[in-house]
């Protein structure tokens, strides 16, 4: 039998994959069922978390056992295997080990060395060991996995290359300020009452957040959470809510932090643009031209102001309450349509000259645009759509209209749509061009192609955040076009993995690097060693059964022998033959340790005709025995 990991993660799977490949904890139950049902695999475990989705299984057939992990992968995620395949990894044998070390130690996470993994890890292990699907070499992999995860972070300072998802969170969400002087004095909703849950509620705590409300299901755990808040010296003001409490929270608190089990929305755009608009006049505004849950881009009448997606300001959240800057108005009988709805990255301002006005683009733009803030390209640009709104064409952009219209000269867009309206202008428009239109299109820069995911969370500086947002979920809880509000500030996972990529490598993760390949030569060693001890075992069992047939001999022959003479050639024989095997055995123990040392076992079956059955027997009896252990010690933690 041969370990064998087949997974995706957040390295391999754009996150909407994982987020529509996660599974729920029934989902878990019945994959590990079903995968020891599988005829290539003897014992399985299954590693699922917000990053990733792995399926460990020690299987006798290589090819076999891939499909049938894929297979089932995809059947218990819901994503078809088609659709799957190019996203997953496949590791064998020492290369799993090393994966799996890796994934203890952080090396493997969206922010490295962050430790939370090794509470799922754990978890993991006990519901194989639940289940009873972990045998000797899942039991044994996972937990020397704790080991060298817990070393790392001991002998190395890979915490300092990493952190928990929720600091990394929080810091997003503070921009470039200190998050202990962002976060001081602000008001907290955490949504969900689970282990990250509880991380986010003790990490808001700790940065210095003044009152936290904690909304669950479940009444009994968010009051448990409450209590561990309220007595871990901190000071926090903290309280329990209903579920239905939440949309009235959603009205007083800064920072919202959601990660909960649910499989649908937990807060979708209408909930957000509600209780912002309660607190702001301009959100109010921003109601009136319909937002819709989906985060449909409406169409505005006459002289209503159009809006942008918020943008943020370095200092992070203002104080609570606190109204964004009023939107200038549009020129008189400019559409909002014109600038793509909420995703256009421009306003329009009715105050010709306004504050910060560039006057060597004002020849450029249009009657009343106010350029302030924008540098000489984007105020370029956002003239040319305040010019291409004014001719009202339609286009259609992956499934989603936006109003715009070429214009003579346009050589801020990237693709030539000139010919046709409508659908007729996308033909022979290859996809690439049409995202990357699309992407200027939104938002009002010729630069979009540099970083088109990105920009469309990073909102200018101008409008003060009214409330902000952490998802921590998998699938999402909160709906993503939240961050087409004005002063709303959406983090989640799939702008963290964007955010993490740019994050610097401390110098202890080459350390760490070299603490996974020690543990990984290590492990094999064992594992090579631990193949080879039920032969050794049977082969001195049939050794004892020999001294023992000699010594009843010698009795028949010889039967004046008293007991003390009798005594002293049994030890005698037992001496003989115990030298005779000690060298050999303790041999081809070093040698089965050793790369390629497997034949060893076979070899001495072979030389002392040991009996294959006597093997088996040896083997079982010591997989229950470590069944036993692993009991023991699971009810000890």
């Amino acid at each position: 039998m041969s370990l064998l990991v087949v997974g995706l993660s957040h390295r391999s799977a754009p996150v909407s994959v994982l987020e529509r490949a996660s599974l729920s904890a029934d989902a878990k139950v019945k994959l590990l069922h079903d995968t020891l049902a599988a005829e290539p695999a003897a014992e399985a475990a299954v590693l699922a978390t917000c990053n990733r989705i792995e399926l460990y299984a020690d299987v006798d057939k290589f090819h076999a056992g891939v499909a049938e992990l894929s297979t089932l992968l995809a059947q218990h995620s819901g994503v078809a295997l088609e659709e799957l395949t190019p996203y997953l990894y496949v590791h064998y044998e020492d290369r799993a080990v090393h994966h799996l070390f890796s994934v203890a130690c952080g090396l493997d996470s969206m922010v490295v060395g962050e430790g939370q993994i090794l509470g799922q890890i754990k978890d993991a292990l006990a519901l194989g060991q639940e289940l009873h699907t972990a045998g000797r070499l899942i039991n044994d992999l996972f937990q020397q996995a704790l080991r060298v995860g817990k070393r790392a972070h001991s002998e190395t300072g890979i915490d300092r290359a990493g952190q928990s998802l929720v600091t990394f969170g929080l810091e997003q969400l503070a921009v470039r300020e200190p998050v202990e002087r962002w976060a001081d004095g602000k008001r907290a909703l955490v949504i969900g009452a689970g282990s990250m849950s509880s991380l986010a509620a003790a990490t808001l705590a700790r940065v210095g957040f003044a009152e936290i409300v904690v909304a669950n299901r479940t009444a009994e755990r968010a009051d448990r959470l409450v209590e561990i808040l309220v007595a871990s010296g901190t000071g926090v003001v903290a309280r329990a809510v209903s579920m239905a409490g939440v949309a009235g929270e959603l009205t007083r608190v800064d920072v919202v932090v959601s990660c909960t089990g649910a499989t649908g929305l937990v807060l979708t755009a209408d909930d957000v643009l509600a209780a912002v608009s309660q607190g702001s006049a301009e959100a109010a505004g921003f109601a009136a031209a319909g937002l819709d849950g989906a985060g449909a881009a409406p169409q505005a009448s006459q002289g209503l102001r159009p809006r942008t997606p918020a943008p943020q300001t370095p200092a992070g959240l203002e104080d609570r309450g606190s109204v964004p800057d009023p939107a200038p108005q549009a020129p008189a009988g400019l559409g909002v349509a014109g600038l793509g709805g909420l995703g256009a990255a421009a306003q329009v301002s009715a105050e010709p000259g306004g504050r910060g006005s560039a006057p060597s683009l004002a020849s450029q733009a249009p009657a009343g645009l106010d350029v302030a803030g924008l540098d000489v390209a984007d105020a370029r640009v956002v003239a040319k759509l305040v010019a291409a709104a004014e001719g009202g064409r339609r286009l259609a952009d992956a499934g989603a209209a936006r109003t715009i219209a070429p214009v003579a000269g346009a050589d801020g867009c990237p693709v030539d749509v000139s010919a046709g309206d409508g659908r007729a202008a996308l033909t022979g428009v290859d996809a690439n061009s049409l995202e990357l239109h699309g992407t200027w299109a939104d938002q009002g820069e010729a630069a979009a192609q540099r970083q088109p995911r990105r920009s469309a969370r990073t909102h200018l500086d101008g409008v003060a955040v009214r409330l902000a947002l952490l998802d921590l979920a998998m699938p999402r809880d909160i709906d993503a076009a939240v961050h087409r509000i004005p002063g709303v500030r959406l983090v989640d996972i799939e702008s963290l993995a964007e955010a993490s990529a740019d994050a610097p490598m401390a110098s202890d993760v080459d350390a760490v690097r070299g603490i996974v390949a020690d543990e990984v030569a290590a492990f094999g060693a064992a594992q090579r060693a631990a193949h080879i001890t039920p032969t050794v075992v049977a082969l001195r069992a049939m050794a004892a059964e020999v001294v023992a047939m000699e010594v009843a001999r010698l009795d028949g022959r010889l039967p004046d022998l008293d007991e003390r003479q009798r005594a002293e050639v049994t030890q005698t024989v037992r001496r003989v033959v115990d030298k005779l095997l000690h060298a050999p055995t303790v041999r081809v123990k070093q040698l089965a340790s050793e790369p390629g040392g497997a034949g060893y076992a076979e070899a001495l079956r072979e030389l002392f005709d040991l009996d294959p059955q006597t093997v088996a027997s040896v083997s079982r009896a010591d997989a229950a025995d470590n069944a036993d252990k692993n009991d023991d010690s699971g009810r000890a933690s």
